[in-house]
């Protein structure tokens, strides 16, 4: 009688085990499952033969991430780097001549034609998304925010003509009522959304001492 070892590479052996595919989602990511969930308006009960409504959530679910706001816009012949109001010097305002730039620049924010009437879900639902059952802890929520590319510059000037603008992947972290603004992180190359130590940001970069 010889006793059972255990091989030392214990995890190699289980790694080579696979038998196939699975459905188990691999991805690491920072954001709830939930927060990728679209809100439908499917009763939770259907009559046979009709779409059921966890069906119907996973198709929406796949569809809006297929979306891509940039690509969006610029088949309307829009150009996303164009939305953000800029300085401009009115020593060198450009004729319809020169053909170089906007006769008439933008100057209006976006936020003024913000239309709030057809939100599917409120702020306060939207930020609500990052909590998990059973869980205390409010995780970030993906979204995709209109952003500079260069942080220092476009933090000390957000107008500088210098400025590139782009549809950056965002954690959501939380949401001013008074200005209405969301407070938002940039993800990483990995798409997570880590502070200057590498941890996940929970419950809007709050720490417990405040």
């Amino acid at each position: 009688v010889t006793t059972f070892r255990m091989p030392e590479d214990l995890g190699g052996v289980l790694d080579k085990q696979v038998m196939g595919p699975t459905t188990e989602n691999l991805t690491k990511s920072d954001f709830p499952v939930q927060s990728f969930k679209p809100k439908v308006q499917v009763p939770y009960q259907v009559l046979p033969g009709q779409c059921p409504r966890r069906i119907e959530i996973e198709r929406r679910r796949r569809l809006y991430l297929s979306f891509d706001i940039a690509q969006l816009l610029a088949s309307k012949g829009i150009d996303s780097n164009q939305l953000m109001p800029r300085h401009h010097d009115p020593d060198n305002v450009p004729t319809i001549e020169d053909k170089k730039d906007l006769l008439f620049p933008i100057y209006l924010p976006l936020k003024i034609f913000d239309n709030e009437e057809y939100d599917c879900r409120t702020p306060e639902e939207w930020i609500s998304l990052g909590l998990e059952p059973g869980s205390h802890d409010r995780k970030p929520v993906p979204g995709k925010a209109l952003l500079p590319t260069d942080d220092v510059l476009g933090h000390e000037d957000p107008k500088n003509p210098k400025l590139i603008y782009q549809w950056i992947g965002v954690g959501v972290l939380d949401y001013d009522k008074k200005t209405k603004l969301y407070l938002v992180h940039k993800t990483d190359k990995n798409g997570m959304v880590r502070n200057e130590e590498g941890r996940p940001i929970l419950n809007g970069g709050v720490t417990p001492k405040g």
